[in-house]
């Protein structure tokens, strides 16, 4: 299996370039917040523990991620040839908990693509995604805290996969296709 997780800092480009990855490598996506979204939809035991925690305004914790994850990952389309992972692992504990559950799957993390781009250039993505979009979430002071956040807490993630030889940084500047050339380059030679 080919499994992936797109690393990169908020407004880097991961939503834009899954798509793609998804699409050329027939990866399944897996993103916590629509699995989440999806397991309060359905009303399953999962979902309602999660809807709970959300409600009184706490995260969910890392233990009922994992169920919802395993739960996935066991529940595979037959014709995805792997996993594209957005928003997971997020931090050290997550990266250990992935290893983990991969492991008990007999699979591993084929590797994590970070994108690398410049804060000023974050900032301004971001500020024409709010005005384009109307996010209320891309302001520059909210933009700002979530760059700590992302240095302090996921950051560090990179790090642990760069210990296991499993990082390849590309640079997330240039137009989608120049980008997305950059992360076929790595992932066709992982292959």
């Amino acid at each position: 299996m080919l499994n992936i997780a797109l690393f990169g800092p908020p407004g880097s480009g991961k939503g834009t370039q899954s798509e793609k990855i998804i699409e050329k490598y027939k990866l399944a996506y897996i993103s916590t917040g629509n699995l989440l979204r999806a397991e309060i939809a359905e009303g399953s035991e999962l979902g309602k523990c999660a809807k709970s925690m959300m409600d009184a305004g706490n995260l969910v914790p890392d233990e009922l991620i994992v169920q919802i994850l395993e739960k996935k990952i066991k529940n595979l389309d037959k014709d995805e040839k792997g996993i594209l992972f957005d928003g997971f692992p997020r931090n050290l504990v997550q990266s250990y908990i992935i290893t983990g559950l991969l492991a008990k799957l007999n699979t591993e993390l084929t590797a994590m693509i970070n994108l690398e781009v410049a804060e000023e250039e974050l900032m301004d993505r971001m500020l024409k995604r709010a005005a384009i979009e109307g996010r209320s979430d891309d302001n520059p002071e909210t933009i700002k805290n979530r760059f700590v956040q992302y240095e302090a807490k996921t950051k560090p993630v990179a790090d642990f996969y760069k210990e296991m030889d499993k990082c390849y940084t590309v640079d997330g500047l240039g137009t989608i296709d120049e980008i997305f050339a950059r992360i076929s380059k790595v992932i066709d030679q992982l292959k």
